[in-house]
């Protein structure tokens, strides 16, 4: 994304700082841009918060296309972080400490000079606003040093160390490398299609790849979504293929009831809705269950929403089946969503695989015998799946694993030896990718 906008234009009157006078200072062109990069920069990595969660604030009363410029600014950094401190500690005879503002001010401006393509005067110029005094002169050195020294950033980006490490010791490393490797392309956007009898014509005429009945992969350089064909009348909403799993594990419904458990966004309550079941949705956000209504009012697809926390709230009656998308870690989509990256470690990852263990348990309870649940995660961490599903089966004798039956799964996507579906970075590579998942099939005994 280019800069041009934010410096050809004369930009409303934006915020305003007061100067050490008496009166108001108004930021430059562009300033109020690497200002809230700066601000969701400083929620993620000082605050742990997420990057969507420190977005509103961070942006409130810029115009579009600069909430647009920020967005992609505080991505970029996160992407490439570990580079660009490498950059920045070999420019530097004591390095700086790894919170101070002067290092993310840094990191902001190469990031727009070696991602965005900012020019380098541009791209120091409207970051050392944010610095004052000392500070300001030590990254405008810094920078004119890198600059002038025709800094470069590898092919391949560097994962944060303790992240790898964590992720090597689970999955080897050649799943290490494929993550990074993950991290330097855009991810592809997917849409799941209400009728997935017209894949092919789908595809066709969006100029899409068909990766599974009912899904087709954007081409890169695709429309807006709203002027896509398709996105008036409702045949499709936007879905990553790992995303698309769950549900399909669930198969055609003929009209039997299901709970959608966490629905929020809501691609899989839409999906089972498609797929012919009679879905209650449940989720414990008015406001996310407000844009799912949307949604579905959009595409012309049913289903029941429901307010309520699953640690109190309970079904009228047990139902044939169950879909659980945990609240988790959410590492399994850190191309998206790279802060994940830098706020989440080993005590957030325990937290979270403490509520999944509650919430199976409470899941399990509403399943009718011989009914089914599917137990998922967007997580690449053990704990969030394999550890847990095998945890919850020693405890459970009345649920065993149902492995995916031939066919069930698109191409390239194959279960574990343990009837489990995990899916890695490196697989469908030569397509785009898609996000980690663990998903299980759980089928519990009659009577």
């Amino acid at each position: 994304m280019s800069d041009r906008n934010s410096r050809s234009m004369k930009p409303p009157r934006g915020p305003v700082r007061r100067g050490r006078g008496s009166g108001p200072v108004e930021d430059a062109p562009g300033v109020p841009t690497r200002r809230a990069a700066l601000r969701m920069l400083d929620a993620v990595l000082r605050r742990g918060e997420s990057l969507d969660q420190a977005q509103g604030m961070a942006v409130r009363g810029l115009a579009p296309p600069d909430k647009a410029l920020a967005m992609a600014l505080a991505l970029q950094v996160l992407r490439r972080l570990p580079d660009l401190d490498t950059l920045i500690d070999g420019a530097m005879e004591r390095p700086l400490p790894d919170d101070a503002k002067a290092r993310t001010v840094l990191r902001m401006a190469l990031a727009q000079s070696l991602i965005l393509g900012t020019p380098g005067h541009a791209a120091i110029s409207t970051v050392l606003p944010l610095l004052d005094g000392g500070p300001r002169k030590l990254a405008h050195g810094v920078f004119g040093a890198l600059f002038r020294g025709e800094a470069r950033l590898p092919d391949v980006p560097a994962l944060p160390v303790e992240v790898a490490e964590r992720w090597q010791a689970q999955w080897g490393a050649d799943m290490a490398l494929a993550a990074a490797h993950a991290l330097a392309i855009r991810p592809p956007l997917d849409l799941s299609l209400r009728n997935a009898g017209e894949t092919e014509s789908w595809a066709l005429r969006l100029g899409g790849l068909s990766l599974a009945p009912g899904h087709v992969r954007l081409p890169a350089d695709h429309a807006p979504l709203t002027e896509l064909p398709g996105f008036a009348e409702g045949a499709w909403w936007v879905q990553d293929i790992a995303a698309t799993l769950p549900g399909r594990l669930l198969g055609r419904g003929d009209g039997r009831a299901a709970l959608d458990l966490c629905a929020a966004p809501g691609g899989k309550t839409m999906q089972l809705a498609a797929a012919g079941w009679t879905v209650s949705a449940v989720d414990s956000s008015e406001k996310r269950l407000g844009r799912m209504g949307d949604n579905l009012s959009r595409t012309g697809l049913a289903a029941d929403l429901v307010r309520g926390d699953l640690r109190s709230w309970s079904p009228p009656a047990p139902v044939p089946a169950v879909l659980l998308d945990a609240p988790c870690s959410a590492t399994g989509i850190f191309r998206r969503h790279p802060d994940v990256l830098h706020r989440v470690g080993p005590r957030q990852i325990e937290e979270m695989a403490a509520l999944q263990a509650q919430l199976l348990a409470r899941a399990a309870d509403w399943v009718a015998p011989g009914g089914r649940l599917i137990y998922a995660t967007c997580s690449l961490e053990r704990a969030e799946g394999e550890d847990q599903v095998a945890a919850f089966l020693s405890e459970r004798s009345d649920f065993v694993i149902e492995p995916p039956q031939p066919g069930e799964l698109p191409a390239g996507i194959a279960p574990t030896d343990a009837g489990h579906v995990r899916t890695l970075p490196g697989m469908l590579a030569d397509a785009g990718g898609l996000d980690g998942f663990f998903i299980a099939r759980l089928r519990r005994a009659e009577g």
